[in-house]
């Protein structure tokens, strides 16, 4: 079994629809011919056609009315926006049509849409290279919105997501396209060659939607996470020397709400992390769900470590980002009530 970076997966699992399904089309900005800005969609456009990997202009609201068209017609497009904070000329089309199309028509048609898109921060991007702006799309029924943690389950996420007859939002995240990331930016980066999860089959799998799983067994307190911030959960747990148990979520709309509460219930305790702005971010749903559910069987109150409620600081990054020292402190304040 091969070894693949998060790019080479999402490539081979583009790849394999593209060959398994002659519905499939993927466009956006820079993907044909030049393969993306990041080269997820490199060698596809000269393999499957130009008719079916081709460049979009920068207009993202286009982008996804088209795609809305071609899903009601019958095709299963994807659409790549170059980074995550580019998604908000497309809210329009992909909330107030795509997401309400099935239920507007009254099933009559539907909108099986996969929009990609690098989200996160970690490579200094600035403010307007660097956003998570996930809780905007998991606030609105009719989308489900997904987030991979490493190779193995983006390429068996993203295969889901396209043969979903439901729009998918599938958030990237960019510092981990070619390594796993601890959150220690002056250590040497780590290939995913080296990971486990990279072995990734070249053929066609599926990992499901709406099922999280446990990245790290523990006692001591829950810490749910996605993307980066698992490899942080991770790196924080070992360091501290915390009995954690470290949830991946992969899906943050369907959320597997019964991995979370078995997790919480048996540990008493829960920390949640996410690298976006804390004010009505994705971990204050998870945090009300959590209390919702698990209130007579919580030891202390909830914590969130998170980023801050401020525009991503290019010159401030790593004070901004909720790095494994914070996640461990999280962690402390949890056990410690």
């Amino acid at each position: 079994m091969p070894g693949m970076s998060m790019v080479q997966a999402l490539n081979s699992a583009i790849d394999v629809m593209l060959g398994r399904d002659p519905d499939v089309v993927i466009f956006g900005e820079d993907v044909g011919y030049y393969g993306g800005v990041f080269r997820v969609t490199e060698g596809l456009q000269k393999k499957h056609g130009d008719h079916r990997v081709f460049d979009a202009p920068i207009a993202e609201g286009g982008m996804l009315g088209t795609a809305v068209g071609m899903g009601a017609y019958g095709l299963r497009p994807i659409v790549e926006i170059q980074f995550a904070d580019y998604i908000y000329p497309a809210t329009d089309q992909l909330i107030s049509a795509a997401a309400r199309l099935r239920y507007r028509s009254g099933g009559e048609f539907w909108a099986p849409i996969t929009v990609r898109a690098p989200c996160g921060g970690g490579i200094f991007g600035g403010q307007t290279h660097s956003q998570s702006v996930e809780a905007i799309f998991t606030h609105v029924c009719g989308l489900k919105t997904v987030i991979p943690s490493n190779p193995y389950d983006a390429k068996g996420l993203l295969i889901s997501a396209i043969e979903d007859d439901d729009p998918v939002v599938f958030f990237e995240p960019k510092r981990l396209y070619n390594g796993p990331f601890d959150g220690h930016p002056d250590r040497p980066s780590v290939p995913w060659t080296q990971h486990p999860q990279s072995e990734v089959p070249d053929g066609y799998y599926t990992v499901p939607l709406g099922q999280a799983a446990v990245a790290r067994p523990g006692d001591a307190v829950t810490v749910l996470a996605y993307g980066t911030m698992v490899h942080v959960a991770l790196a924080a747990a070992e360091e501290a020397e915390i009995d954690a148990e470290i949830i991946d979520l992969r899906t943050l709309l369907p959320l597997d709400i019964d991995t979370v509460v078995d997790s919480v219930k048996k540990t008493g305790r829960c920390v949640i992390a996410h690298e976006a702005t804390r004010t009505c971010g994705y971990g204050a749903e998870l945090a009300a769900l959590v209390q919702e559910h698990c209130f007579y069987h919580l030891e202390a109150p909830i914590v969130r470590v998170t980023g801050w409620d401020t525009p991503y600081p290019h010159i401030f990054e790593w004070e901004y980002f909720p790095g494994p020292q914070r996640v461990a402190d999280g962690m402390r304040r949890a056990i410690e009530g």
